[in-house]
């Protein structure tokens, strides 16, 4: 049997595992820029301590591994009783490290607004949450527009990771295939043209999206 054959015969599990990486990507995507919000909105606090802790979050999720943060989760909490479903450590892991990177970048967008014209609007009885939502957050979205989306790419390739905690997506079915016919080097070749399919669907579209919504300059 060829190597297409049995592709095509393994055919339903890997568009199962294929599912599931987009599921993933997305829900972690959307996700992640909610939780992004929410945390770039904490350091913009009148609470030092607040800001504080908010930082240290920022730094403590970009500077340690997803692959780290998964296995503690997925391996280490039945261990205190509590275990829970491949896709809900991804989606908790995955949002938490995704969050921090989003809100970082959203906060170097806000280093680059005109600060007189978040002054004015609190001169003219805007509350902090007013300026936060009817200002900050609709120029800084659209400022950081490449870098939101250029980490929508990262997400559904670093999907590939979850495999790891035997979430079943596309790249553990890829890797199921190659064990099953020992036709590794063909596989992987497989599993890296359908990724780079995806991504430079998503690349595309992204680019639309910039091209759209980016401020000219």
């Amino acid at each position: 049997m060829t190597f297409l054959q049995q592709v095509v015969d393994f055919g339903p599990q890997i568009l199962a595992g294929l599912g599931n990486t987009l599921l993933l990507a997305t829900i972690v995507t959307l996700t992640g820029l909610v939780g992004g919000i929410g945390v770039f909105y904490l350091t913009l606090s009148q609470s030092r301590l607040c800001r504080r802790l908010t930082e240290s979050y920022i730094s403590f999720f970009i500077g340690t591994p997803l692959i780290v943060l998964l296995f503690l989760m997925y391996y280490g909490l039945p261990q205190w009783g509590l275990r829970l479903s491949p896709l809900a450590v991804a989606v908790i892991g995955f949002t938490m490290n995704v969050s921090a990177y989003n809100a970082r970048y959203l906060m170097t967008a806000y280093r680059g607004l005109d600060q007189d014209e978040l002054e004015a609007a609190r001169a003219q009885g805007f509350s902090a949450l007013q300026v936060f939502t009817l200002i900050t957050l609709p120029q800084v979205l659209r400022l950081s527009v490449p870098a939101l989306t250029n980490q929508a790419i990262l997400n559904l390739k670093d999907s590939s990771v979850a495999f790891l905690i035997q979430y079943t997506e596309f790249f553990a079915q890829i890797q199921d295939l190659a064990i099953r016919n020992f036709q590794f080097f063909k596989a992987y070749l497989l599993a890296g043209a359908v990724y780079l399919a995806m991504v430079s669907v998503v690349v595309v579209a992204a680019r639309w999206l910039e091209r759209r919504l980016v401020l000219p300059g």
